[in-house]
Order: structure tokens, then sequence, then C-alpha cells
């Protein structure tokens, strides 16, 4: 089971006083959630005030950063509008990229969603697609790229308590076609995970199902008991631990 960590995603730097912003920071917690049991990482680069960008200058300085600390793990990115709302200057955003993730979300809720995949697969860069609710789900499945992503991404919202939190992934899950058992759409794996409120159940309900997971403080700030986390590896630890006790139904 692919346990990945997500290490910062678009928040700020005053929201932890671990969150990792800079290059050197990144490649540093890289190091720290691969020893802690991690095999693959989603980072998201950041501009001089810490917000998320796509430019090709910063992104090539974190991936070469981590890729001269820990040379064989797999980096994803991401390509979220928020960073930069116009689709046209995302798709112009990634073919001025000189240094290439391994794999970049795609949000398929967002506008150009099909382009910004198709602008990835151009560079050799793995997709993954991004499903936030059924509105998006059904936006990937009619997409002329469902079936060539290298993974799905079920994600699930803050504010679910841990029941709604299976209703709304099996909601998802069965959407999309991943019946009882199942664990790939096709060739394509599955990942569920979740934010803030939903982010633990929805990590022991996927590993109940045996689908890939991920953690990290992009996707949440306390370990499973609600105290605060110290950092990126603590929460690898908490999520290995929590899914060695949770048996695959």
């Amino acid at each position: 089971m692919l346990l990945k960590a997500c290490l910062n995603g678009a928040r700020r730097p005053a929201e932890h006083p671990a969150l990792p912003i800079t290059p050197e920071q990144l490649a540093m917690d890289v190091r720290r959630v691969v020893a802690a049991g991690a095999r693959a990482v989603h980072v998201h680069a950041k501009d001089a005030e810490g917000a998320d960008t796509l430019a090709a200058p910063a992104l090539a300085r974190v991936l070469e950063a981590i890729r001269s600390t820990v040379p064989d793990i797999g980096i994803g990115a991401t390509t979220g509008a928020w960073a930069m709302p116009d689709p046209d200057q995302r798709v112009a955003a990634i073919g001025s990229w000189t240094e290439l993730p391994d794999f970049a979300s795609v949000n398929w809720h967002e506008t150009g969603a099909d382009e910004v995949a198709a602008a990835l697969r151009r560079r050799g860069v793995g997709v993954e697609a991004g499903l936030w609710h059924r509105e998006g789900a059904d936006a990937w499945l009619a997409s002329t790229h469902r079936d060539r992503c290298c993974r799905v991404m079920v994600e699930l919202p803050d504010g679910l308590d841990p029941a709604a939190t299976q209703a709304e992934a099996e909601r998802l899950l069965a959407q999309l076609g991943l019946g009882n058992g199942e664990r790939r759409l096709g060739r394509i794996p599955v990942l569920l995970h979740g934010e803030g409120t939903s982010c633990w159940p929805a990590l022991k309900h996927a590993g109940r199902r045996g689908l890939q997971v991920r953690i990290g403080l992009e996707d949440v700030l306390v370990l499973p008991d609600g105290s605060p986390a110290p950092d990126n590896a603590s929460l690898v630890v908490a999520a290995r631990d929590l899914l060695r006790a949770t048996p695959v139904s």
C-alpha cells in the first residue's frame, strides 16, 4: 500500500511552525518522511511570500534540492488553479518547466483540467486525477485522459465526521465504479484521503479498503488523538501505525 506524504500544500508559513517552505526545508523534510515510511511525496513550490507558484525557477529549485538529498523518491507537484487561475497560463507554465516532477495532480473540477493534463503528458509527467466531489468525478469519467492517468485521488473535505467521511467515500468510489475489494480502476490505482476532520477517518477507511493513502501537513495539523502534530514525519509515523492496526476487509 502506497503511503504518500503531502508536505505543505497551499498553506502559508504562519499556519504551522514546521511547515516546509524553502527548497532546503522541503528536502530535509522529504528525508525525514521517507525514513518514517513514506514512499512518495507531494510538494508545492512557493514564492518569496510563501504562496504557491507554478513558476519554473521555483519548482526547479525544489526538485533539485529534493533529488540531491533523496535521489530515488517519487515527487509530485501541484497544478492547482489557486496558484494560477488562467488555464492557458497554467499550460504555458508547464511548458516552461526546466525540471520535471514525476507526477502532478490535476483537479478535474477546475476549468481547463483536460488541457492541463495534456500539457503534463506532453512533457512526460504522470497525471494524478484529483476528484474532490461528484461533479469532478463526472468530469473525469467523461475525459479522454481518464485512462492515461497514473493515479486517481478521491479527496474528501474538512467538516465531515467519521460516519459522513465513510459514507461520502463510498458514494464517490461507487460513482467511479470501484467495487468492494477492488483497489484499481483498470490499471489505475486509487488513493483515498481527507482533509481536516475527515483526514484520519478517511485514512482508516482507505486502510480497510486496501487503497493508497497520503498524509501530511497539507491535509491535517493534528495527530489521530487530536493533539498538535509536531511535523510531517510524526504524521507519517501515526499513519503507518494506524494502517498496521487496520485489517484490510
